[in-house]
Order: structure tokens, then C-alpha cells, then sequence
């Protein structure tokens, strides 16, 4: 299984935006290793939820854990099958725990989107 996490400038934490996270960490369950990626949607002048949506669909991830996300991203990753689960503030290696502890929730709660908003 490969599980996605958008990362913010420190490459460590958590990123409150999903569609303009400047990196993604990609955890490999199966071989237990790391590989973090930048994301060229990040740049976008508009679409950076949708196709970070695309990036996290084309590295195969079944998970996703974030903060928040918006509404045309979710249908992107909902439409590939991507569990989407409600990240917490701090530390991605934080969330990979309790994700694997079973303590986030689903996240089923979208926004609207920022549309342009840097």
C-alpha cells in the first residue's frame, strides 16, 4: 500500500493545503520506505488541487492523510479509490502512526476550493 501526505517547506511536516503542498512524502508500506517528490502543481495558476489530485492518483497511493482538500480534488481521488483519512497538525511521521493506529478519522468534509487563490 502507498500512502500520500502533503508536506510543507520543511519536509517533515504536515501541510495545511493539499493542492499547493510544496512536497509529497509516498510511504510504501509493503517495502516500509520513503521517497518525498516535489509537486509541480504547487506553481499552478489555477487547478493545483486538481491536478495534485492527478500527481498523488499517478504515484499509485491508495491513502491519503491531509488537513483539509477541496471539492474537485476529492472527486479525482474519490473516483480512483483513494481513502482519504484527516491529517493532524505536525509531523507526517506523527500521522503515519496513528494512522496506523487506527486514530484518524475519514476525511468527508470538503471545501470549496480556493479557485485562483495563491
Amino acid at each position: 500500500m502507498i500512502i500520500a501526505i502533503p508536506l510543507d517547506e520543511t519536509k517533515q511536516d504536515v501541510c495545511v493545503s493539499f493542492g499547493r503542498a510544496p512536497y509529497y512524502l509516498f510511504r510504501n508500506t509493503d517495502t516500509n520506505t520513503d521517497e518525498i517528490l516535489t509537486n509541480a502543481a504547487a506553481q499552478a495558476q489555477g487547478g493545483a488541487g486538481i491536478k495534485a489530485a492527478q500527481f498523488v492518483v499517478d504515484q499509485h497511493a491508495d491513502t491519503l492523510l491531509t488537513i483539509r482538500c477541496g471539492e474537485n480534488a476529492s472527486e479525482v481521488l474519490l473516483a480512483a479509490k483513494i481513502c482519504i483519512y484527516k491529517a493532524q497538525k505536525g509531523s507526517a511521521a506523527d500521522n503515519l502512526k496513528a494512522y496506523d493506529e487506527g486514530k484518524l478519522e475519514k476525511l468527508e468534509s470538503f471545501h470549496p476550493g480556493f479557485h485562483g487563490a495563491v
